[in-house]
């Protein structure tokens, strides 16, 4: 393996990052070590925030707001500050691509141009809502005045995945901060790296030290403490809806507060014979393979018409044989590897469970013989509703193939019994996909393609047990806000 540079060298920011500086973790537990899925070495090591370090967080970004005035400054003050932010992390973006790739399962050519760069469009579009979004007057009856204010919550805890550690980061602090709030932030414990650098970069630019805390530790102990902290005003969280679960339960327990949970998925891809079948090819393809299929919108549940799916499952099957693995911080990207290998036990123990209940493996199934967490990208077909591949959320490059010979048939395959987050449909017929992007019980359904644009304005979220409330879009801006309404005699 050839790699862009030698992480050995690389300078891995060291502890939890409050108040605009690097703190001294004497609250934390045993070190958590940070291990790289290409070699399954370790890397590093990070401390476990405890209760009291997550409250030195807290405390620091209210301090931070009661200083700066963040919330009640100058809108435009707040955008040229996240506009500034977004231009260091730019200037920076090899930095950030190998704190990225070092420790995650993102290539670095991909972490570089895509991750990185997206992230900064994205915050300098949630950035342009600080001074263009605002209360409204409404209508009442004469001889009054109403109108709805709004006003930034105070401080939202946020808590992050590893699959795409900056870009999650992203979602969280670029709505936040525009909407006039500080974070506490919590990034996986297995990709911490790039989130710290990003908040660093956050206080050169001139976003106030203390608006971005960054409190590292596992979801037990301080996720945990960030969701049920009584100084945490709303909590936005992405990752498996099990901790989604534990989140809801934990703040119910602790105070109630406003919470946007983006959790897991079963996305199902609908392919009917008038389609285009090589670029439905391309779309599933592409819809289950990047990053090793660990992302939430996975479609994971490819549903074809009878006609056509043994073409199909042919061409996707010469597709996923293709792909060969490689280490992140290789000079020419390859098929990414599984976070650890807890998950990559976890992915082929699903697959081989599929398998006793009568399934069978038309590629893949099976890990790639070589160095590292490497799992091969798998189709499973012979499989119904009850099999657990198509019943639990895999996070992994594997995906079911059923088939259907009806609209009503494909519909009801389309339906999961817990997840609601994606749907991909293909098909030419224009009347068809209009009627049944309606039916599909997705926060999201995307017809002749697979996958997010970078039109930021279009919201992501799911329905059922995929979560609630929206990241991206307008409406992720707005989640950061609370409104009051206001009605005066005159």
């Amino acid at each position: 393996m050839s790699s862009v540079f030698n992480p050995a060298q690389l300078t891995l920011p060291s502890g939890h990052f409050i108040g605009g500086r690097y703190v001294d973790a004497a609250d934390s537990a045993a070190e958590i070590d940070v291990i790289s899925p290409s070699t399954g070495q370790r890397i590093g090591g990070i401390p476990r925030a405890g209760a009291a370090m997550v409250d030195d967080a807290v405390c620091a970004a209210r301090a931070a707001l009661a200083r700066s005035g963040w919330g009640g400054v100058a809108p435009r003050d707040r955008l040229k500050a996240l506009h500034r932010w977004a231009s260091l992390m730019e200037e920076n973006a090899e930095t950030l691509a190998r704190l990225e790739a070092v420790s995650s399962s993102r290539p670095l050519a991909d972490a570089r141009v895509g991750d990185v760069l997206v992230t900064a469009e994205q915050i300098r579009f949630f950035a342009e809502f600080a001074d263009k979004e605002g209360g409204n007057l409404v209508p009442v009856s004469d001889g009054h005045f109403g109108y709805i204010e709004d006003a930034p919550y105070g401080v939202v805890g946020a808590i992050t995945p590893w699959n795409f550690p900056i870009s999650m980061a992203g979602w969280k602090l670029g709505p936040a901060l525009a909407a006039g709030n500080a974070v506490v932030i919590k990034p996986s414990e297995m990709t911490p790296y790039s989130t710290l650098y990003m908040a660093e970069l956050s206080v050169q630019a001139g976003i106030p030290a203390g608006l971005i805390n960054v409190v590292l530790g596992d979801g037990p102990v301080t996720g945990t403490a960030i969701t049920g902290h009584p100084g945490i005003d709303k909590v936005s969280f992405t990752g498996s809806t099990r901790a989604g679960g534990a989140i809801m339960e934990n703040i119910a327990r602790t105070g109630i507060k406003p919470m946007t949970l983006e959790l897991g998925g079963k996305s199902p891809m609908v392919v009917f014979a008038d389609a285009d079948i090589d670029l439905a090819a391309e779309c599933l393809d592409r819809g289950i393979t990047p990053n090793a299929g660990q992302f939430c919108v996975a479609g994971s549940r490819i549903i074809v018409a009878r006609e056509i799916a043994d073409e199909l499952a042919e061409k996707l099957a010469e597709r996923f044989k293709c792909y060969q693995p490689a280490d992140t911080l290789a000079e020419k990207p390859g098929f990414s590897p599984i976070i650890s290998e807890t998950q990559l036990s976890r992915i082929d123990s699903i697959v081989k469970a599929s398998v006793d209940q009568g399934a069978h493996i038309l590629c893949g199934g099976a890990r790639f013989e070589r160095e590292g967490s490497y799992y091969q990208p798998t189709l499973i077909g012979g499989v119904d509703e009850s099999n657990p591949a198509v019943r639990e959320e895999i996070f992994g490059p594997v995906a079911t193939f059923q088939t259907f010979e009806t609209e009503e048939e494909a519909m009801a395959l389309a339906r999961h019994a817990t997840y609601g987050l994606c749907a991909g449909l293909f098909t030419r017929d224009l009347s068809r996909a209009l009627r049944l992007t309606r039916q599909l019980e997705a926060g999201t359904v995307w017809v002749n393609r697979y996958g997010r644009s970078r039109d930021h304005i279009l919201p992501t979220g799911g329905w059922k047990a995929s979560g609630m409330g929206k990241d991206l879009g307008r409406e992720a801006y707005r989640a950061n806000r609370r409104t009051k309404s206001v009605l005066i005699d005159l």
